[in-house]
């Protein structure tokens, strides 16, 4: 009877010194950077005698404008990434730990 008590005590207190599995958190989704939107395209490029020259000036200066707000979207975007990439593989460890939690 001694011998049982003495072995499920220590049993319970290996499990109990067992550190419990890290749970993955994912980025806030607030994080998540906006990707700039194209300009319209104006319908006149698609007509045979293209745009009146202002028209073709303001969507090109449109078309400038989103490429520098590409430039700034492209890091924020690969950050956003990086922590997506990070939180799938804490999960991947997270399930491993929990797989080996019902082993032992």
């Amino acid at each position: 009877m001694i011998g049982l008590v003495l072995t499920l005590g220590l049993t319970g207190a290996s499990a109990a010194l067992a550190a419990p599995c890290a749970v993955p958190v994912p980025p806030p989704a607030e994080g998540k950077p906006e990707k700039p939107s194209l300009p319209p395209k104006p319908a006149c490029l698609d007509a045979k005698g293209g745009c009146p020259g202002w028209e073709a000036y303001s969507y090109n200066d449109a078309i400038k404008a989103y490429n520098a707000q590409a430039q700034v979207f492209r890091p924020l975007a690969e950050a956003y990434a990086q922590k997506l990439n990070a939180y799938v593989k804490a999960s991947g460890e997270y399930a491993q730990c929990e797989m080996k939690s019902l082993q032992q």
